[in-house]
């Protein structure tokens, strides 16, 4: 699979295993940016605890707005801590020991090749709680088929209805489309979401939706996209207001600023009149506080 590199939507055929790196940047090696518990998830996620999120360097999407950029974007090669599918294995079951309620892979897609030896063994040498997908919506439905059965919970994006800011912000004109194929496969692998005893998620699909200053009609259409395909309860909604410029956007001007009250008031609105189930986030939440730090800790070394 990582000779030909076609785990992405960019089918961009690098030889990663000859060192070459194609769109997301990574090549065969796996790159960590963070392994920690992280109590700033979905309440069904984080608990009391937190989730053990894994953060992986590099992206397929490359949005230009990331908070995650230290480990995402041209810099990404010098971040993190270099590791393989054994390291991963070992990191998994760190965090396991230390009270996670969950293994929350965040940006996973380019190390789909690797999380396929990784799980199985981390599962052998007794991991036990539940896996978590956390990545952009741009996924290949074919990649994710691979994953099935390896795979408890999904949190994918649904980031755009429109195909000219999906270009213009993420580099994907056909993302809409093609997060909705993937969002349904994730669907069609986990089933409705189901909970434990103490209301941590066990299985199922979570879609979020951050909202962007500017692009509360969009924000309207994706709400409804999601109220069409899988109302009903099949998933459940997160809708963030967390956007925050942190990098460079003196390109994108209508980005300078973060989303008023007045228009996440509306998305709500329109979440509650669809019968869409989930979360919504309070004002504290927009805050370059809640971004970690990623200094590498907490992963377990080749």
């Amino acid at each position: 699979m990582l000779e030909h590199c076609t785990l992405c939507p960019r089918l961009c055929g690098a030889n990663r295993t000859a060192g070459q790196t194609g769109f997301c940047g990574a090549d065969d090696t796996i790159r960590i940016g963070l392994a920690s518990l992280h109590r700033w998830e979905e309440p069904c996620l984080s608990g009391t605890c937190g989730a053990g999120t894994v953060f992986f360097c590099h992206c397929p999407l490359g949005c230009v707005y990331c908070q995650n950029h230290d480990i995402s974007g041209q810099n990404a090669a010098e971040s993190g801590i270099l590791t393989d599918s054994s390291g991963l294995a070992d990191t998994f079951l760190s965090l396991q020991a230390r009270g996670a309620h969950n293994i929350d892979l965040v940006t996973p897609t380019h190390y789909a090749a690797h999380l396929m030896e990784a799980i199985p063994l981390a599962r052998a040498r007794g991991l036990s709680i539940p896996i978590v997908y956390n990545c952009g919506g741009y996924e290949r439905v074919e990649t994710l088929r691979m994953l099935d059965g390896l795979i408890d919970i999904y949190l994918p994006d649904l980031k755009y209805y429109s195909s000219y800011y999906s270009e213009r912000y993420s580099h994907a004109p056909d993302y809409f489309d093609t997060a909705c194929a993937a969002i349904g496969e994730m669907v069609r692998q986990t089933g409705a979401p189901q909970f434990d005893a103490d209301g941590m998620m066990t299985r199922g699909t979570i879609i979020r939706h951050l909202m962007l200053p500017g692009l509360g009609g969009d924000t309207a259409q994706v709400l409804r996209a999601i109220a069409s395909n899988w109302g009903g309860g099949q998933v459940l909604v997160s809708l963030m207001r967390q956007f925050t410029p942190c990098t460079d956007l003196s390109g994108f001007p209508e980005l300078l600023r973060r989303v008023t009250d007045a228009e996440y008031a509306d998305a709500c609105d329109q979440m509650a009149l669809l019968g869409l189930e989930g979360w919504t986030q309070d004002a504290e939440s927009v805050s370059e506080s809640f971004i970690p730090r990623f200094d590498g800790s907490g992963v377990c070394r080749a």
